[in-house]
């Protein structure tokens, strides 16, 4: 049950839950945001302005700004525009924040390292003194990552050592320690979820598992050939968004603030999620996938696979799905959209 907790406006005691969302038209950020909303929740979102549509994720749970009792609201910012980060929280007065939004594709943050550290670590940063200049009564959740420890060897956990391998790791690191010294500095109810590779078919479509499954869906549909792809042996551990997004949430309803990895457990090789992925639609992948240079990265991250021992036992929250079941859900979905 959702406990309530009490925050200022106006100088009225509030009563009722308020989420604010960075990100909420992303992957995560939809499942959340459907997530919160069934539980009664007031979700505010922050979306980037566009010339184009870019609600995608969202429009099913889309509210027309005149509709009555209404409990969706977008807002339009950018994590890296303090001011209106401040303002904004100011104007809300969330009781939760979710911070999800990033520059978030670790090959990109090769090519855009200044522009990822903005918006991943600069990004965070502003929204936390935000929230504390605010002195509202509110609990904080920072989207981290298995990124984070790179090339320290698996199973990692809480006090795994951190040795990023790229600059979007290198920024979301920034970001975790601010959060935990935001905590600690200003009694800031501060959380950093450690989330490992999570999918689904809302999964960006550069990202490699849905590359996979889309190249599936299009070559057993007889619209492409070949996939090409880099580095087959890398290890991670994948588990399903949507049942994710519960534990965001199940971390800023405890009474005390901390750091959490959120994983199956269970790691595969990027070689056995394609052949599981071609497998659903009966086919050899091996006479479809090729392997291509340009898709290397700079410092490879060999092997991912978290122990969320901690979470299991303190949240008593589990993975349900794993990758195998992932793979042949997202192919589905995939096949069914070119259906």
């Amino acid at each position: 049950m959702v406990q309530n907790r009490r925050g200022k406006r106006g100088g009225k005691t509030l009563s009722k839950n308020i989420a604010f969302i960075t990100g909420i038209t992303g992957q995560d950020g939809s499942y959340l945001a459907e997530f919160l909303l069934s539980k009664g929740y007031e979700v505010h979102g922050l979306i980037r302005r566009s010339s184009s549509f870019n609600t995608s994720r969202i429009d099913h749970i889309y509210q027309d700004s005149h509709e009555l009792n209404r409990k969706l609201f977008l807002h339009y910012g950018d994590l890296i525009d303090g001011v209106g980060l401040t303002n904004l929280i100011r104007e809300i007065q969330p009781t939760e924040v979710y911070n999800l939004g990033a520059q978030s594709h670790v090959q990109v943050s090769f090519s855009m390292p200044q522009y990822t550290g903005q918006v991943d670590a600069v990004g965070a940063v502003g929204l936390l003194e935000a929230i504390r200049s605010a002195e509202i009564n509110t609990r904080y959740y920072q989207a981290s990552t298995s990124e984070l420890f790179g090339s320290t060897p698996p199973p990692q956990n809480e006090d795994s050592v951190f040795r990023p391998q790229s600059p979007y790791a290198a920024a979301k690191l920034m970001a975790y320690w601010c959060t935990v010294n935001y905590r600690e500095g200003y009694g800031l109810h501060a959380t950093n979820g450690i989330l490992f590779n999570h999918e689904s078919p809302r999964r960006g479509e550069t990202f490699v598992t849905r590359k996979i499954t889309r190249a599936v869906a299009a070559i057993a549909t007889g619209s492409k050939e070949k996939l090409f792809l880099g580095n087959l042996d890398a290890v991670r551990d994948w588990g399903y968004a949507k049942e994710y997004v519960e534990s965001m949430w199940l971390m800023l309803q405890q009474p005390k603030a901390s750091d959490y990895v959120v994983a199956t457990g269970v790691g595969a090789t990027v070689r056995d999620f394609v052949e599981a992925s071609f497998s659903r639609v009966g086919l050899d992948w091996e006479k479809h996938v090729e392997v291509d240079q340009r898709y290397m990265r700079p410092t490879e991250v060999d092997a991912l696979i978290g122990d969320p021992t901690k979470i299991q036992n303190e949240l008593s929250w589990k993975a349900k799905t794993y990758w195998k079941e992932l793979a042949e859900l997202m192919v589905d979905a995939d096949v069914a959209a070119c259906s």
